[in-house]
C-alpha cells in the first residue's frame, strides 16, 4: 500500500499544516500569494524538512513567476518534482501535472475555455494513475461562495475518457473535500479556505497497485480532519 498525501493553496502558510507522514506528497498549486521568488524559496525549504520520500508539485494561479520566470523559479525547486505540462512514474505511479485552469480574473494560467484549454487536456496521457491539475472539473469541488460552479467541463470529459484512480487539485477554497463517480477519487485539497486561512487539513489516501479503480482515502484521516479543523477554527 501506497500513502498519498494531497494538499494545495497553501498561499505561503503551509508551515501551519500538520502534514501527516506517506510515501507521496502532491502539492495541486498556488505555494504563493503573488508568485514572489522569496515565497518560493520558503516554500522550497519546508518541502526539504518534510519527511516524505517523494514530492510533487504544480504552479497554479497565484504563482505568477512560475508563468512568466519559468526559466528561474522551476530550478529553485530542488526538494519535490515540479511538473508542468508534463509526466512523472513515482513508486510505479503515473502522474501528470498541469497548472491551467479556465480564465479566471487576470490571474496566471488562465485560458480561454472551449479549445485554447482543451489543448492542454487533450496532453494528458491516457494511462495517466493520478491526475494534478489546479483547477477543479466541472461538478467536482468546484462551487464559489456565490454558488457559481466554476470548473471546467472540458477537463470533465478527459477525466471521464482517461478514468485516472485519483485526481487532485485545488483552486476554489469553498470546494475543499472529496467526491468520487465510478472509476475516479477526486479531491479539492485547498488547505485554505475563502478567507485565506489555513484550517483545512491534508488529505490521505491509500493507493494499492494491486487493484483497479478508485483510490481509497484513510478512514483515519477523516477523523484527523474534522479534529483539525475544529482545532483551528477555535
Amino acid at each position: 500500500m501506497i500513502t498519498i498525501v494531497a494538499i494545495s493553496d497553501t498561499h505561503t502558510q503551509h508551515q501551519a499544516l500538520e502534514v501527516p507522514e506517506g510515501d507521496i506528497l502532491v502539492h495541486a498549486g498556488d505555494l504563493t500569494n503573488m508568485g514572489e521568488l522569496k515565497d518560493v524559496a520558503a516554500f522550497n525549504a519546508w518541502l526539504g524538512s518534510l519527511p516524505h520520500p517523494h514530492k510533487i508539485v504544480i504552479a497554479g494561479n497565484h504563482d505568477f513567476c512560475f508563468e512568466r520566470s519559468r526559466e528561474v523559479s522551476e530550478p529553485m525547486l530542488t526538494n519535490c518534482t515540479y511538473l508542468h505540462d508534463s509526466a512523472a512514474t513515482v513508486m510505479g505511479i503515473r502522474f501528470w501535472g498541469s497548472p491551467w485552469q479556465p480564465w479566471f480574473y487576470n490571474w496566471a494560467f488562465n485560458l480561454q475555455r472551449g479549445e485554447e484549454i482543451r489543448r492542454k487536456w487533450d496532453l494528458i496521457p491516457d494511462d495517466t494513475d493520478v491526475l494534478i491539475t489546479h483547477g477543479p472539473p466541472h461538478g467536482h469541488g468546484d462551487q464559489t461562495d456565490g454558488g457559481e460552479l466554476a470548473g471546467c467541463k472540458d477537463l470533465l470529459e478527459v477525466v471521464e475518457r482517461i478514468r485516472p484512480r485519483l485526481h487532485v487539485f485545488g483552486h476554489i477554497h469553498e470546494g475543499y473535500g472529496v467526491s468520487s463517480n465510478d472509476h475516479t477519487t477526486l479531491v479539492n485539497a485547498s488547505n485554505c479556505d475563502f478567507h485565506y486561512r489555513p484550517v483545512n487539513p491534508p488529505v490521505v489516501f491509500e493507493y494499492d497497485p494491486r487493484r483497479a479503480g478508485r483510490v481509497i482515502r484513510r478512514r483515519s484521516s477523516d477523523q484527523q480532519m474534522g479534529r483539525l479543523t475544529r482545532e483551528r477554527q477555535k
